[in-house]
């Protein structure tokens, strides 16, 4: 049932897709902005969200009619684009920025946003859900960690450094993206 090698991909997929080190900036400019951020709070919501989505999300395909292998396709294509994202510096996905640093802007989308909730469905079809869900707990632990000590983070790595960072996960989640792509479209046809 549960896999140490399962958990640690799965736990990196989502760390990547997260981005919690490459959000750094964000979480610092709606602290300034607003004075404090429930960690907390933003971190509990953003790992029911997750969580939530798991066991229903294929349910409300099934609804919509789209089988998980369709999905998993689809959420291929975002992650590819989320990692072209981190690779190149560019924005593909424009988000409005909220007036406050509440539990919506934080655990919902920058934490548990579109990317990460097809990915949670991408892993769904490829990985044990027993594995998916101690690797979401896993990253839930590194954000609250990060959202803790985000003004202590920036100032130890730097702009390099957390460019560095969002480069190296963006070429990890290019070659994810490419693999659960060629899983996943074979069983389409």
């Amino acid at each position: 049932m549960f896999d140490l090698k399962e958990i640690i991909t799965i736990g990196m997929i989502l760390f990547a897709v997260i981005d919690i080190v490459g959000s750094i900036p964000i979480i610092i400019s709606l602290k300034k902005s607003v004075g404090h951020i429930q960690s907390e709070k933003a971190t509990i919501v953003a790992g029911i969200i997750m969580i939530a989505f798991l066991f229903l999300g294929e349910q409300i395909l099934t609804l919509i009619g789209i089988d998980i292998n369709s999905f998993a396709v689809a959420g291929s294509f975002i992650i590819f684009f989320i990692s072209l994202e981190l690779i190149l510096g560019i924005t593909l996905f424009r988000e409005d920025t909220p007036d406050t640093a509440s539990i919506v802007p934080i655990a919902f989308p920058l934490i548990a946003g579109a990317g990460t909730l097809t990915t949670i469905l991408t892993l769904r079809a490829e990985y044990d859900l027993a594995n998916i869900i101690v690797a979401v707990v896993i990253n839930m632990i590194v954000v609250y960690v990060v959202l803790k000590s985000s003004g202590f983070l920036e100032k130890k790595l730097g702009n390099s450094g957390l460019n560095v960072l969002r480069k190296v996960f963006g070429v990890v989640l290019m070659a994810i993206a490419v693999k659960i792509f060629s899983a996943n479209i074979q069983n389409l046809f």
